[in-house]
């Protein structure tokens, strides 16, 4: 029993700070919709900028100004950030601005490691919290009973503030209905401003309040920003009464899980928010989202299949394409089936993406499977590399059609991170079922067959399955089940109007994507020779994520080409700069104002202005004069 205590007080401990995390990304996301990937990176900054502030400046009232401070300077380069970057956004799909914090969260990791090294930091002890109280035979730290303490206030405060001023009633308003807010003539761009800067306010203060508990490193980005969602999912978006409950929840999961589950204590958290998702699709505590204001569609220019012309342009890119092997070097030949490779999997999200409407945080489990079902055929099976190739995709399609019979009853948000759950179940088990997949040891000896067995040899073998998936998947798109799919995704209740079934499709569409990544990662698998658990992490997902919308959401050669930009110029950074993710992520940043809508989608948007100028010049050299008797009586 005293063990027990120890734990639940630790994980109420620990509630704290991921309550204040999560509370500051659901108020961002439930004013401003945007999907804030670099929350964790303004937490990891206000562990760093408290720890350098604390070392500078001693005692009592130094230390706990230093953590107050520590967080105003954060949150002031949050609004700072809101009103360079994502103000000039907030036209754009509003997962595009995943792409713009996900490209400040590549800044800032390097950043960290250049201001203040790699090296793991511990910070001082809380003065006046230094000691321990003993509690039924436990000496409990007091600073851990500080924050329990804080927790329950600080929800409090942020009760008060949304309730009993008016601007916590705005931003509350705004969270239920922006546009009604805008026809009320409140000036929005403060607003959002104020919401982002007490959002990252709330994170960095959960950062900079762990330095006398945990060590400051670079990599704590990614552990909290994946909880804060799940915890954010769990309780509600919008609602900070279901963050902190769903904190505690998440806290006390992570605490007792390695002493009750230890088989899955990795992903129990996830399991739980799965669970949670499927009984109650909008939280513990969240109220049903409003229907959309407008369809996705209404602001798309009609797509059309390729032309001969611009098909015979796609022929002649291939056979350029199936002829670099006569001159391009092996470790140039190898980086292209790579790009390959990838382009597959960037083209297998956008179909769900573009087409069907849904944003998947976790198509990286499918991949993965993709490249454990060819490791399993080798291996266990004994078949040769082509058949192998096709048991990929097969297994990737059954793993496909369990989740995604769940994942289409939800949408959004919820949708996005359902499939995350799963995703991170995946890879649970392939990571601790040792016996089966190698665990953290992987599965080796994934070589191609001998005909396949040099670069050259095997980048005609990946093209020759990537080139008809492609064009399958282009062929989907302008089928009438794309057309249906279209439909479902612009307008649910018009589709189930005239007879379409919106889960059927979509749910198809689901299974028609994991098995195209699947073929993506059983060639990934020969590729690499091995397979690991890391290939259906959260990092994999996010790229493919960041391809898609690099390329353009509201296009058909989107994923292709943001494919393409993103894994070549990630490559070659990382061979010519130790600070590869500062400048990728810069080009990311500098790619997302320079071209608001994707690369190809920016460019679309150029050619149309540029036809219709053309076209109005014509017309305008194409009208008749008028005649001189027509210009007298016009005169007075």
């Amino acid at each position: 029993m005293q063990l027990v205590f120890v734990q639940f007080m630790t994980g109420l401990a620990s509630a704290a700070s991921l309550f204040l995390v999560a509370s500051g990304l659901s108020i961002i996301f439930g004013v401003t919709r945007i999907v804030n990937f670099a929350h964790g990176a303004f937490y990891m900054l206000g562990a760093y900028v408290a720890y350098t502030l604390t070392e500078r400046f001693a005692g009592a009232y130094g230390f706990w100004l230093s953590l107050l401070a520590a967080a105003a300077v954060v949150a002031v380069l949050g609004a700072l950030l809101e009103m360079t970057l994502l103000r000039r956004i907030y036209h754009a799909p509003e997962l595009f601005q995943l792409l713009a914090t996900f490209g400040v969260t590549l800044m800032v990791e390097d950043l960290v490691l250049v201001i203040w090294g790699p090296e793991d930091l511990v910070g001082p002890r809380a003065p006046g919290f230094a000691g321990a109280v003993e509690m039924f035979g436990k000496r409990i730290p007091s600073y851990d009973l500080f924050l329990i303490v804080l927790g329950p206030l600080v929800l409090a405060a942020l009760w008060v503030l949304f309730h009993r001023t008016r601007w916590g009633v705005l931003v509350r308003a705004a969270t239920h209905d922006r546009a009604m807010v805008a026809a009320l003539g409140i000036n929005q761009k403060w607003l959002f401003t104020g919401v982002f800067a007490l959002g990252v306010f709330l994170a960095a203060l959960g950062g900079a309040l762990q330095i006398p508990r945990d060590a400051v490193n670079h990599s704590m980005d990614l552990r909290i920003i994946v909880e804060a969602f799940v915890v954010v999912v769990i309780g509600g978006l919008g609602s900070t009464t279901g963050a902190f409950v769903a904190a505690i929840i998440v806290s006390q999961l992570n605490a007792f899980g390695i002493l009750v589950f230890p088989k899955i204590s990795l992903v129990l958290v996830f399991v739980v928010m799965a669970i949670v998702l499927v009984v109650r699709p909008w939280g513990l505590f969240g109220k049903m989202p409003p229907p959309a204001q407008a369809a996705v569609g209404a602001t798309v220019r009609p797509w059309r299949p390729l032309g001969r012309t611009e098909l015979t342009i796609a022929a002649a890119c291939v056979l350029v394409v199936a002829l670099q092997p006569l001159w391009l070097s092996d470790y140039a030949l190898t980086v292209g089936s790579e790009l390959l490779i990838f382009t597959l999997f960037a083209a297998s999200l956008h179909l769900l993406m573009t087409v069907g409407g849904l944003a998947s945080f976790g198509h990286a489990a499918y991949f993965g499977l993709g490249s454990y079902g060819a490791a399993f055929a080798v291996k266990a099976a004994g078949l040769p590399m082509l058949l192998a190739i096709c048991a990929g995709p097969v297994l990737a399609a059954v793993g496909a059609a369990i989740v995604g019979w769940f994942a289409v009853s939800l949408t959004g948000v919820y949708f996005a991170m359902l499939t995350l759950a799963f995703s991170q179940i995946v890879w649970s088990i392939a990571f601790q079922w040792v016996s089966v997949t190698g665990g953290d040891n992987g599965i080796l000896g994934i070589w191609p067959a001998p005909f396949a067995s040099t670069p050259a040899a095997f980048f005609w073998v990946t093209l020759a399955f990537v080139v008809p998936a492609l064009a399958f998947l282009q062929m989907v798109i302008f089928s009438p089940f794309g057309y249906a799919l279209r439909a479902t995704r612009d307008s649910e209740l018009r589709a189930e109007a005239i007879g379409i079934d919106r889960k059927r499709i979509q749910w198809v569409a689901f299974v028609m994507a994991g098995a195209a990544a699947g073929l993506g990662g059983a060639l990934f698998a020969f590729l690499k020779g091995s397979v690991f658990p890391d290939v259906m992490g959260i990092p994999t997902s996010v790229d493919g994520l960041v391809m898609v919308l690099l390329g353009g959401i509201e296009t058909v050669l989107g994923p292709i080409v943001g494919a393409l930009v993103f894994k070549a110029l990630s490559i070659w950074l990382m061979s010519q700069t130790d600070y590869s993710k500062l400048v990728l992520g810069a080009a990311i940043v500098f790619i997302v104002l320079a071209f608001p809508k994707g690369i190809v989608g920016t460019l679309g948007d150029w050619r149309a202005r540029f036809e219709a100028g053309r076209a109005a010049r014509r017309a305008a050299a194409s009208a008749p004069a008028p005649s001189d008797a027509v210009i007298k009586e016009a005169q007075p």
